[in-house]
């Protein structure tokens, strides 16, 4: 008979992702129908830095498989608040589970997700084995035992991220009570007396403070506290964002072997998923700060619009960063590169009208993704046709 921790960790599991899939079935529809076929060919292929790192040298080898580990226990680390609630974990913290069971149910909740991604990891092994190809001849065992080994570390490292979550320390009583006392208490009024602000014919004056000063606090510091990883993953976004862009423009000039049209639609998804996350995060901010800002008296409309456009900045700067660096290619404007940079004259940059249509048309998907109020299905239609629009104009880079 399964235990009833185990019961219990395994229905609320499952719970959470069928919450999380059912919140996709808008933008997983529009999604396979626009890159259906390049989500097939990344799934066929997503054994096969594995299997390849048998043939590598001992550095290169672990460190693709540690990539490998580390993407198989993706999805439960950005899962893991589904997973396992706080609520939950709360709850069952004062409960008598041996450790043993709890690292039981850490490790089949994990499975939840490794069992279908090992399954993926199968499918594509079986397509690579029946290609069969010169390289793959001499070590299928080992590259076998390589995958394996990558799955088998995944789930170790989902199983121990959520066992993490589990033995996090809850915040100390003093910390609690120290923030208690924080905060000021509701003065008391005598009877028959009343505040001046209640008093016939007073009109609130409205606050004037630095819209910059309240965007901080009601908006960036919540994205930085608690389980909020708004602002972790807003950076990982811009860092990737920034990274492509380099890599897209500069690999050609520098003679590195980076496939130009492929790391454009790159850079271009993570620009668009950089604006929509962060838009995303603030409307959802907005829609809790609103019940609060409403009797403040201030004025709410100017503060949030101010959230809007400064959720603009990070996709701003991967704009500038594209137009520097465009800019910066002598030959992209008609100039003769100096010949004391033969690597810059390896590969010819395209045409600057090429350049400057990608950057007038980023910056519109941008600017539409924050101004306009769609549903959920009509932002994700937004967000797909900017990214297939962008791929298509980068793809003449």
């Amino acid at each position: 008979m399964v235990h009833p921790y185990l019961q219990f960790r395994l229905r609320m599991a499952r719970y959470g992702l069928r919450q999380f899939l059912a919140s996709l079935a808008n933008s997983l529809e529009i999604t396979l129908l626009g890159f259906g076929p390049v989500l097939i060919g990344l799934a066929a292929a997503i054994a096969l830095p594995g299997m390849m790192a048998v043939t590598l040298g001992w550095p290169a080898m672990l460190a693709i498989l540690a990539a490998q580990a580390l993407f198989a226990a993706l999805p439960t680390v950005l899962l893991r608040k589904r997973l396992h609630p706080a609520d939950a974990v709360v709850w069952a913290r004062p409960l008598p589970v041996p450790p043993a069971l709890a690292w039981a149910a850490d490790a089949l909740s994990a499975g939840l997700i490794a069992g279908p991604l090992a399954g993926l990891y199968a499918v594509s092994a079986m397509i690579w084995l029946y290609q069969w190809p010169d390289w793959l001849r001499p070590v299928a065992p080992q590259a076998i035992a390589a995958t394996l080994l990558s799955l088998l570390l995944g789930w170790a490292l989902a199983t121990l991220a959520l066992a993490r979550r589990r033995l996090r320390a809850a915040l100390p009583a003093r910390r609690r009570a120290r923030a208690a006392a924080a905060t000021p208490a509701a003065a008391t009024l005598a009877p028959g007396t009343a505040p001046a602000a209640l008093a016939p014919g007073y009109t609130p004056r409205p606050l004037r403070p630095l819209l910059p000063a309240l965007w901080h606090r009601l908006f960036w510091l919540p994205f930085w506290r608690a389980e909020n990883h708004v602002g972790l993953q807003q950076c990982v976004l811009l860092a990737g964002a920034l990274g492509c862009t380099t890599a897209w423009l500069l690999g050609p000039p520098l003679g590195l072997p980076l496939p130009g049209a492929a790391m454009g639609g790159l850079a271009s998804a993570m620009l668009i998923l950089l604006t929509d996350r962060g838009d995303k995060a603030v409307r959802e901010q907005t829609a809790l700060l609103r019940p609060v800002l409403a009797p403040w008296p201030l004025d709410t409309a100017r503060l949030l619009l101010c959230a809007r456009l400064f959720s603009l900045i990070p996709g701003a700067a991967v704009l500038a960063a594209f137009a520097v660096l465009a800019i910066s290619q002598p030959q992209a404007w008609g100039h003769e590169p100096a010949a004391t940079a033969p690597l810059a004259a390896a590969a010819p940059f395209p045409s600057p009208r090429a350049a400057l249509v990608w950057l007038a048309a980023a910056g519109t998907a941008c600017a539409a993704i924050v101004a306009l109020n769609l549903g959920p299905r009509g932002r994700v239609v937004l967000v797909v046709l900017s990214i297939l629009i962008l791929t298509a104009i980068g793809s003449e880079f």
